[in-house]
């Protein structure tokens, strides 16, 4: 029989007041990450034309907060795949994907990145969710500038939504971690 079986769980106000203080910090970070969004292109085709039409005057991207495109995997927090991803390609996608920092987020621009499109052969990847996590699909071959602007927003709304960690008490440091394994590999 478990201690918390006999007494049960009572919150103390400090710990009412965390949660607080972490409920208000969340928000905050929400509406800072999704308002800042830092896009790596990934384009490889056609639907590469619409993505700059997007980031052009009419369509405005920067007023989402997502206008200017970063061209390095480190400095970037969104993927957006745009066009079709042959098989040869597909390790590198998953390798720039990797070279990401948390928190990141990948959007499938086109028919061609959420399906494979009308490519159905041995050549083409049939989706860019069998290699990484996928956060938001545009349809459409290519799909309208409007439509993108769409799933920005849906984006936006889900980075709000998230739960952002002040600091995780129970994960270990992966730095310290690395520097002791490479320690260990010097010896």
């Amino acid at each position: 029989m478990a201690e918390t079986d006999i007494a049960p769980i009572v919150t103390t106000r400090r710990d009412e007041t965390v949660s607080f203080l972490q409920r208000v910090v969340s928000k905050g970070l929400g509406w800072a990450r999704k308002y800042s969004l830092f896009t790596y292109p990934y384009a490889t085709a056609c639907c590469g034309m619409e993505y700059m039409s997007v980031a052009g005057g009419r369509h405005d991207l920067a007023r989402f907060g997502a206008e200017y495109p970063r061209f390095s995997p480190r400095q970037a927090d969104m993927l957006l795949v745009t066009g079709t991803i042959n098989l040869k390609q597909a390790p590198i996608l998953k390798r720039v994907y990797e070279q990401m920092c948390e928190p990141k987020w990948v959007v499938a621009f086109g028919v061609c990145a959420s399906s494979g499109g009308f490519y159905d052969n041995y050549a083409v990847l049939q989706g860019i969710d069998r290699i990484i996590p996928v956060d938001v699909y545009i349809p459409g071959c290519p799909p309208r500038p409007e439509q993108v602007l769409d799933a920005i927003l849906l984006l936006q709304e889900k980075i709000g939504g998230q739960v952002h960690k002040i600091a995780d008490k129970g994960q270990p440091n992966p730095t310290a971690a690395r520097h002791d394994l490479l320690a260990s590999m010097n010896k």
